[in-house]
């Protein structure tokens, strides 16, 4: 393990590239192919199974735990009857068809079977081997399935448990900070870097009161304006958040070490980069409006 001191946000930087890339399948047509092969065709079925899965048959109470800013409700709906119509092997299976698939559209042959991308998938492992399953139910989940043999799944792979390592500490600084799920959706939007509240509707269960209602606790706070900008407190607070979190994910890049941080943010962003150039990502997904 290096000694060499880390700039602040290197790890941030790191993990922003890695999870781009690991994000891709939830916006995948190859996504719903595979699980509606398998019997499960609502596209939010889709979503709960295919990322609580690691987790086994489980109810709808740790689902909406772990992924913190969905309505329990929406989680209800469809967990944990989709068990009883797909096994979470099948599911995991399904999800790993699909990633290569999106994978391979995305990046093309050429990439996948590169020096670059086995580069880069050792060094993500490298990183993944520092953290850490206390208190982090989906990393932990996630840690336990086997490493899959093939480079870019296996980037994928390390992306995933980094993300899911990040995003576990992430609902810990939440919590911290006093911002319900949908009061963390609300701020992040905010800033200009959330879901628009059109996905948020769509994807996450919640209805325009709902959201509404949250804007005006936001606003007691003093977290919001009138506008639903966030006020200067509002803005601190978010920053403290991702500083929290910052600290919460710092071991994984430690232990990989400065140039293996910038090394691995350079390939992560290259591959990022041609994946969102290749069209991953619905135009309206990011934003206010």
């Amino acid at each position: 393990m290096t000694t060499a001191a880390l700039e602040p946000r290197a790890g941030r930087r790191c993990h922003t590239v890695l999870n781009s890339l690991h994000a891709t399948h939830y916006f995948s047509p190859d996504l719903g192919r595979e699980l509606g092969a398998v019997g499960v065709t609502d596209r939010r079925a889709v979503n709960f199974a295919v990322r609580s899965a690691a987790f086994g048959p489980v109810g709808a109470g740790p689902v909406a735990a772990a992924f913190y800013n969905y309505k329990y409700e929406l989680v209800a709906r469809h967990v944990p009857a989709v068990w009883e119509t797909v096994t979470p092997g099948q599911v995991l299976a399904a999800r790993a068809r699909a990633v290569d698939a999106t994978l391979r559209r995305l990046l093309g042959e050429e990439a996948l079977a590169s020096a670059e991308m086995a580069e880069a998938a050792r060094l993500a492992l490298r990183a993944a081997e520092a953290c850490t399953r206390e208190a982090r139910p989906l990393y932990a989940a996630h840690a336990d399935l086997p490493v899959p043999e093939e480079p870019h799944l296996r980037y994928w792979h390390a992306a995933t448990l980094l993300r899911e390592h990040r995003g576990d500490g992430h609902l810990a600084a939440l919590m911290s900070a006093g911002l319900d799920g949908l009061e963390a959706l609300v701020t992040h939007t905010a800033t200009g870097k959330g879901m628009t509240p059109k996905w948020v509707f769509g994807t996450r269960g919640w209805s325009r009161q709902e959201w509404d209602a949250a804007s005006d606790r936001l606003r007691e706070r003093g977290l919001l304006d009138g506008d639903g900008e966030l006020t200067e407190r509002g803005s601190a607070l978010r920053a403290e958040i991702e500083q929290e979190t910052d600290r919460l994910d710092r071991a994984p890049y430690e232990h990989l070490g400065p140039e293996g941080v910038a090394r691995l943010t350079e390939l992560g962003g290259g591959f990022a980069r041609t994946a969102v150039m290749a069209g991953a990502f619905p135009a309206d997904l990011i934003g206010k409006a």
